[in-house]
């Protein structure tokens, strides 16, 4: 991982509000990372970040934002493919654990991809907050991965 983070930015329906406010909170932090975002969500965080750089007239940056498909229209997976091939550093993903989801396969998936492949994951704000907090965050850092050749080696 770089110094500029891959981060990927995701909220179920009833989430959003809740992730909209951390991204506020966090702005001047994520405004310096690439990010990339499910469904509307990509566009709800582009928002709240310009309002923030313009009522801050600290000057408008540019951010580099990815928007996906949303979730239950193929996001999910479409992220679990950049994770799988080593372009998300760091996953933030409001889930919401009241409500079935119609894509919960998809979630369940994308959750699992993220430890196969050693994502740092954040799943409510105060993992989010202690994610981006950590030392580690703001430096160059190389995750380890588990070797899985002899699985994929196997016969069967």
């Amino acid at each position: 991982m770089d110094k500029k983070k891959n981060i990927a930015l995701i909220a179920h329906d009833h989430m959003k509000r809740d992730l909209i406010e951390w991204v506020e909170y966090n702005w001047e932090i994520l405004k310096d990372h690439k990010l990339t975002c499910t469904g509307t969500t990509g566009k709800l965080v582009e928002d709240a970040i310009l309002k923030k750089m313009k009522d801050s007239k600290s000057g408008m940056a540019d951010i580099h934002i990815t928007k996906l498909r949303s979730g239950p229209l193929g996001g999910d997976q479409q992220l679990g493919a950049m994770i799988s091939e080593g372009n998300i550093d760091i996953m933030i993903f409001f889930w919401d654990p009241m409500l079935p989801q119609p894509h919960e396969v998809d979630v369940k998936a994308l959750l699992r991809i993220t430890v196969v492949y050693n994502v740092p994951t954040a799943c409510n704000r105060s993992s989010a907050d202690f994610l981006i907090s950590s030392p580690l965050f703001e430096n160059i850092y190389v995750p380890k991965v588990k070797d899985y050749s002899d699985y994929m080696n196997r016969r069967i």
